[in-house]
């Protein structure tokens, strides 16, 4: 009766249409549609931990003139190209818009261009000088726009917002007038893999650290630059329905939700918990922190205890971010600090957060320079540092550790002002 035919059962099997691929598009609006990548085995974005993976966002748009805003990283081009098969044939593709050329959204670009061969590819003033530096490609149809310049595309327009520095010299948005959608390239995103594209179908709390520790690791460093372009939107007086990032989910619930975060975390504002972030050889100077944040505890302050051994310096960055003090802790080796505090201290002085409350101790055997390098370092982010820093030889007795609860009363005591508003002025 009914078998397979011997020696056809392999074609039989393997065979399928064109059409068996097709997938439901992600719709954001009529005719809008998300056609990016989902990276879901990436760990490490250029020393940024993303245990959840990330993703890469590229958005089509469909009217007279069909409109791609942004590609993918360029593993991932045959899956950008597959989702917009699924909606249109890649070559009626009229516009390419790159809001950024970082690799992550541009690396495809090359093979998206051969295949597409678009009228124009639109980009800001700095971005053409990027796509040359990075591709090379003089012949490109290059659209420069101009900050508020508009272009129709049909029944929809795109209007152009430059963002230097947010976070990359070429950084621009695209506004979707009549849908009233805002591509925002890497602002409001998250490093974040999920099967869901929107905001309300995730966990809210994944969403919120994962924003936060995105924000942390990338944008605090043009912190006044964020705080001038919220201004800037507000002024315009842009309604914003959705917020379409390049990275993670799409905004459609509340958007307003992102903008007021970033509109703290922008200006520096700490939630009054303090962390103590230490490294440690023989565990001496493990011994001062714990007694450093029996102190802190002494005086209702709440704390993290961070040890770098087993904290990646994102995660910690993540901290740092909202809280209101730093209390760093290292033993000295070899005239300076342990190689993972001196590496965490390069990646924070790097992002130069602010307002912040400092102090810092630590254990040695015969110099003892790792406190005044912690100092400095908190000194040139201007941290208000209000203790002079406390060393201890080798290994705490009970009395040296009873300084060390001190010193955390201390912190404790000067960082209740700080929040109070008092004006404090640091000790060194």
């Amino acid at each position: 009766m009914g078998g397979p035919v011997p020696g056809h059962a392999a074609r039989i099997s393997f065979h399928f249409h064109q059409e068996d691929l097709t997938v439901q598009p992600v719709e954001l609006a009529k005719n809008v549609y998300w056609v990016g990548a989902v990276d879901w085995l990436t760990r490490d974005f250029h020393g940024y931990s993303t245990y959840r993976g990330t993703t890469y966002n590229a958005y089509l748009i469909i009217d007279e003139k069909v409109t791609l805003i942004d590609t993918v990283k360029r593993p991932y081009h045959g899956e950008l190209m597959h989702r917009i098969r699924n909606i249109i044939d890649p070559a009626k593709i009229d516009y390419i818009v790159v809001n950024h050329v970082e690799m992550d959204h541009s690396g495809s670009m090359p093979q998206v261009m051969e295949e597409i061969r678009p009228e124009k590819v639109i980009c800001s003033k700095m971005g053409h000088k990027a796509l040359l530096k990075h591709f090379h490609q003089e012949d490109w149809p290059y659209h420069v726009v101009a900050p508020g310049e508009e272009i129709n595309l049909g029944e929809k327009t795109l209007n152009f917002l430059e963002t230097r520095m947010l976070h990359w010299p070429d950084s621009m948005f695209t506004y979707l007038v009549e849908d009233q959608i805002l591509f925002s390239s890497d602002a409001f995103g998250e490093h974040l893999a999920t099967s869901e594209r929107f905001d309300d179908e995730v966990n809210q709390d994944v969403l919120m650290y994962e924003a936060t520790k995105y924000y942390a690791n990338i944008l605090t460093l043009y912190s006044p630059l964020v705080k001038k372009l919220i201004a800037k939107v507000q002024e315009m007086n842009l309604p914003i329905r959705m917020i379409a990032p390049d990275h993670g989910i799409v905004w459609r619930s509340d958007p307003g939700k992102i903008i007021e975060a970033y509109s703290r975390w922008c200006r520096n504002e700490g939630k009054g918990y303090a962390l103590v972030i230490y490294d440690t050889m023989w565990h001496s100077t493990e011994m001062m922190a714990k007694a450093v944040a029996d102190g802190l505890l002494d005086e209702g302050i709440s704390y993290k205890l961070l040890d770098l051994s087993v904290n990646h310096r994102s995660d910690v960055m993540t901290d740092v971010l909202e809280a209101s003090a730093i209390v760093l802790g290292c033993p000295t080796l070899n005239n300076g600090m342990l190689p993972r505090m001196a590496g965490f201290l390069m990646y924070m002085r790097g992002l130069r957060p602010t307002n912040k409350v400092g102090a810092a101790f630590g254990s040695y055997g015969w110099s003892g320079e790792a406190v005044k390098l912690m100092n400095q370092a908190m000194k040139e982010m201007k941290f208000t540092i209000c203790h002079e820093g406390l060393r201890v030889q080798y290994v705490p007795e009970h009395g040296q550790l009873k300084e060390c609860v001190e010193l955390g009363r201390h912190v404790g005591r000067t960082l209740k002002d700080f929040m109070a508003g008092k004006e404090i002025e640091s000790v060194l």
